[in-house]
């Protein structure tokens, strides 16, 4: 039995069902036809200018969640007159708050260098060096501050002032406290003040600050209460 010869010019198709391809018709090479597009993976115009549209109308904050930021707030420099700015003299005004600082910063001193000696007193040569290093001291921690209005000193021994307010530190203000711890020093003398430091932080600041002569007395320009809660040594 012989095979059916196939006509000439005209190969035999293969059996797409044998071999499991599908052909495309009239094509003989091609083993498979062209996948169809697939849309998966692309955004819808529609959806596109929605997402834009909620984005641009919440600010962005529908991304992450995050609330909107708050405004900036201004904080002006202290003003001071042409007084407090160029004279070498504590203003009136602050000088309470000057024998403060002087205060805290001589008990700092006496008590470091009584835990040098075992907690010993200092003998007179040593406590009178210590007070004139007190009063020459940089003082560069503190400065002017201006809180509602009314002008204060601001720095360690001080009250604790408004943390969003400006202090303008520098200038005429460490010369102006260490000519003031000078002064008072000079004027209490030094075996009185050591005396009052013996006693404790109050009466050195009594002494000071609030005695017949101090600056802090009531009816005084300046004066007030000392100080409740006081800023830590920078």
């Amino acid at each position: 039995m012989h095979p059916t010869p196939t006509p000439r010019g005209r190969p035999r198709q293969p059996d797409a069902g044998a071999s499991g391809v599908h052909q495309c018709p009239g094509v003989i090479s091609a083993p498979r036809c062209p996948p169809a597009p697939s849309h998966r993976g692309r955004m819808q115009p529609a959806l596109l200018r929605l997402l834009l549209s909620l984005l641009t109308a919440t600010g962005g904050e529908g991304m992450c969640g995050d609330p909107p930021a708050a405004p900036a707030r201004s904080i002006p420099a202290p003003r001071l007159s042409a007084e407090e700015r160029l004279s070498p003299h504590m203003p009136e005004s602050l000088l309470c708050d000057a024998c403060h600082a002087i205060a805290f910063q001589i008990e700092e001193q006496l008590s470091r260098a009584e835990g040098k000696v075992g907690k010993k007193v200092l003998s007179e040569s040593d406590y009178m060096e210590v007070l004139e290093r007190s009063c020459s001291q940089g003082w560069e921690s503190y400065g002017g501050q201006e809180l509602d209005g009314e002008k204060r000193l601001a720095g360690p021994g001080l009250p604790v002032q408004e943390p969003m307010s400006v202090m303008v530190t520098g200038g005429p203000w460490p010369g102006r406290l260490s000519k003031t711890c000078h002064g008072a020093v000079g004027e209490r003398g030094e075996a009185r003040l050591y005396g009052a430091h013996r006693r404790g932080p109050a009466a050195l600041r009594e002494l000071l600050c609030h005695g017949d002569k101090g600056p802090c007395t009531g009816g005084k320009a300046g004066g007030a209460a000392p100080p409740k809660a006081l800023q830590n040594e920078l």
